[in-house]
């Protein structure tokens, strides 16, 4: 009898342990990495005299993420600065004289820099940036002839929606401020004016599953109060007030810059969608504040139909147009926002141009949805339509003279090997970037900057014909490189700012000229920061699963690793599913073998230093068999035969051991995990972070489904690995942020697929990262997840065969 009682108490805490056993951190070479300072990044002037580097803080600790922390209407927001909550800051500016070759350190600026919002001047002559402090928000002007940085602001600025400031001309700032200090927040109150109340009165309103939303009266008021802002003009340093305190979801200078276009935000406030769909609006102001024009009243977005191609039967996509002093564009359903109404045309786009007395004039109509439009001059512009339920996207050549739509290419948006690139943009007379047309207005200059082909990926300049509607390619990245143009400096010369990397070359920028072919200089020289992953391996590996669609993944191997000698590697593969209409479509070959290696920390490179083969970016196409059929219709055996066709080609290449193999992944890489465990035996481990495992949960749709639980209960069930949590038996870690804020990944997901699993006897472990929201930022809390993904690792796969303690 105490025998069996001693075995009961082991059970008991074998089950129950390590509920509180504090931070840990992984082997070395893994917090090495991990703890890299980071490479700057870079800004160019347009003429390519100067650059700004910027030294980005490495990751903040978790008693940073723990500062109070308000979250409503989709908002996460410091109560404390009136500024999102969760940021990355730029902790020092260096300038540099490309000319010269000269850099120079940056006087004035602020003690503890936490920057952001790097903008340079139309002038160029000076840059403008944002510094948040604990208590405060301000704006700093750095000017290039002293190279000196200064204040400009009296008013703490507010960053809760709408943009943060906008240069209006070479001396004047535009920016919103705070009305009243943190201090005077609405106190609440212990006892409640009453019980929250959400009412539906027979309206069809299917909504996602939002978090973060406002759930009582008393966060409407909060709302109100970080919300209410003051539009203020800076003129070196002089603020003057435009119009009354209001609620910006968003304020855009016209071209002229003599008018604001506003979307402001109205009661009542709604508690299912986030502040960007609730009631607002559209308005023509002048510099003063005053209404010129009421474009439209939007309603709530909580009315909108469900499915991926349906939209508010209401206006949208409201803008400037960026190649005229003051015309607002917008557009409109025509099928009152069902798009499997039959009608011509799903979309009209209308014009209103100043003095906005008139009546708005018809451009065109759509009969796809319309998705945005580049203007040019005032007989060109491109404009983009899309079927999202398809995957369709169209580019189409817009005269606004004739108001000619002529269709220039349609492909299917998975279809990488033909996307023809952006066309390059110059900034016109009203400083604003419009497409610049070459060749006496007969070609555009495409800029691709992946540049996906059968090679691999080779981004590439190209000539886009008007007239055959076909790109030449004039530069192709060289095969044994990845380098792309992140600069045109001259679109006639065709003088480019290029950032090359190799597998052993890290990532630095050049100074290109295609027409004179003088010699590439160097603009940086940044060294590698990952001196311990010299020597590592690193392939594109291409292979067939079963029904013969080609499939790629990156394989990293451990330095000095030779197969033949060694032996087969326990294996860590890492993915993400993705859907398709087209099986050639999910064959083609995407990413690079030749980039250099850079260390993230939600990736998985970090184990091939611990001995493991590494199989990242795993390719798990969810395909549609057949024109009346989904990509998840089949699911579950897609899942299967990609997993299948990895496993098998590492095994036939004597790198990977079949058997000790683990799966894991980040969000729907995490639900993809789980169903692998879930349905297969091909894995001794899984690693399934911040996923959602029951789609119950998201009932109007989830990643590229849009059919609703209702419609698809079956496929709803079947997909959802917490059905089959009798099923898992195969060790599964779960990670979650505590405070995740991804719609559909509630931590409630993790939690309860965690008790599904322990109530039916499985081995899984549950850590929750205090603070986190649905991508990780804490030191401590990065190091400790890495620290448990090597130890499951170690335990289940490395060491599968040997005896545990």
């Amino acid at each position: 009898m105490r025998k069996m009682l001693l075995l009961i108490t082991v059970f008991i805490f074998k089950v129950c342990i390590a509920q509180d056993e504090g931070y840990k951190t992984p082997p070395a070479a893994i917090t090495e990495l991990l703890l890299a300072k980071p490479t700057p990044a870079v800004s160019f002037n347009e003429k390519g005299t100067w650059m700004l580097q910027m030294e980005r803080n490495s990751y903040p600790s978790v008693e940073e993420l723990a500062q109070p922390e308000l979250k409503i209407a989709g908002q996460r927001i410091n109560p404390n600065n009136f500024a999102p909550s969760r940021q990355n800051f730029i902790n020092n500016f260096i300038l540099k004289d490309l000319k010269a070759g000269k850099e120079y350190p940056v006087a004035g600026l602020p003690a503890n820099m936490l920057a952001g919002s790097v903008r340079w001047s139309p002038d160029e002559k000076k840059i403008a940036f944002i510094n948040t402090t604990n208590k405060s928000v301000d704006l700093y002007v750095i000017d290039l002839a002293t190279r000196k940085a200064t204040k400009v602001n009296k008013q703490s600025l507010n960053l809760i929606l709408a943009d943060d400031y906008v240069w209006m001309d070479d001396n004047t700032l535009l920016y919103k401020s705070i009305l009243l200090p943190a201090s005077a927040a609405p106190v609440k109150s212990l006892m409640p004016a009453g019980p929250a109340i959400q009412e539906n009165l027979g309206k069809v309103a299917p909504s996602r599953t939002y978090q973060d939303l406002i759930r009582s009266p008393y966060d409407e008021k909060l709302f109100e109060f970080y919300t209410t802002t003051q539009l203020v003009k800076n003129i070196n340093g002089v603020e003057t007030k435009i119009g009354k305190p209001a609620i910006y979801a968003s304020y855009m200078l016209s071209p002229d810059k003599k008018y604001l276009l506003t979307r402001t935000i109205h009661k009542p406030f709604s508690y299912l969608v986030p502040a960007y769909g609730f009631n607002a609006t559209v308005s023509v102001t002048d510099l003063t504040g005053k209404v010129i024009k009421v474009i439209a009243e939007l309603p709530s977005s909580e009315l909108s139909p469900s499915g991926y191609d349906n939209v508010l039967n209401a206006p949208r996509a409201f803008e400037w147009r960026d190649d005229v002093a003051a015309t607002v564009v917008w557009c409109a359903p025509l099928d009152s926002g069902i798009y499997k109404s039959k009608t011509d045309f799903h979309d009209v786009v209308y014009a209103l141009n100043a003095p906005f007395t008139g009546e708005p004039s018809t451009l065109f109509k759509t009969s796809w949805r319309y998705a945005g439009i580049s203007w040019g001059n005032d007989k060109f512009a491109l404009v983009r339509e899309r079927l999202q339920s398809k995957q369709n996207t169209r580019l189409s050549r817009y005269n606004p003279a004739t108001g000619q739509l002529e269709t220039l290419l349609e492909r299917n948006a998975t279809d990488a090997y033909n996307d023809p690139g952006n066309p390059v943009t110059v900034k016109n007379s009203y400083g604003r970037s419009v497409i610049k047309l070459i060749d006496n207005d007969t070609k555009l200059l495409m800029n691709n900057q992946v540049g996906s082909s059968p090679k691999g990926d080779l981004p590439f300049i190209a000539r886009f014909n008007l007239a055959t509607k076909k790109n030449e390619i004039i530069w192709r990245c060289q095969e044994g490189w990845f380098e792309m143009v992140t600069d045109v400096l001259d679109v006639d010369k065709l003088v480019l700012i290029t950032r090359r990397e190799s597998q052993k070359e890290m990532p630095n920028y050049y100074l290109r000229n295609l027409v004179l072919r003088i010699a590439d200089r160097p603009l940086t020289t940044f060294a590698n920061p990952y001196p311990s992953l010299d020597g590592i391996t690193r392939q594109k590996l291409l292979y067939k699963r079963a029904d013969g669609i080609d499939l790629t993944g990156d394989l990293y191997l451990p330095k000095n690793y030779d197969a033949k000698k060694d032996g087969p590697l326990p294996v860590l593969m890492w993915a993400y599913p993705r859907e398709f209409n087209s099986a050639a479509d999910a064959a083609q070959i995407r990413g690079s073998k030749e980039k250099f290696t850079m260390v993230s920390y939600g990736g998985p490179v970090f184990w091939v230093t611990q001995g493991y083969a590494v199989l990242d970016n795993t390719e798990m196409p969810v395909v549609a068999t057949s024109e009346d059929k989904k990509p998840n219709d089949n699911f579950i055996d897609q899942l299967r035969m990609n997993a299948e066709a990895a496993i098998n080609k590492l095994a036939e290449m004597g790198v990977g051991d079949k058997d000790r193999v683990a799966i894991g992944g980040h969000s729907y890489g995490a639900f993809m995990t789980a169903n692998l465990l879930a349905h297969t035996n091909l894995f001794k481990a899984g690693i399934a972070r911040s996923g959602a495992y029951n789609r119950s949960l998201t009932p109007f749709g989830f990643q590229n489904e849009e059919r609703t639980y209702w419609q698809a209960p079956e496929l709803y069930a079947a997909m959802s690995p917490f059905s089959y949590a009798d099923k898992i038996k195969t060790p599964l870690l779960l990670i979650h942020g505590e405070m995740d804020d991804n719609p559909g990944t509630f931590p409630i997901q993790s939690e309860r697929l965690f008790n599904a699993v322990k109530g039916h006897g499985g081995t899984v472990r549950f850590v929750s990262l205090p603070y986190e929201a649905h991508g990780y930022r804490g030191k401590e809390n990065l190091l400790h997840m890495l620290y448990e993904q090597n130890a499951w690792l170690e335990k289940y796969v490395k060491n599968a065969d040997k005896k545990s303690f």
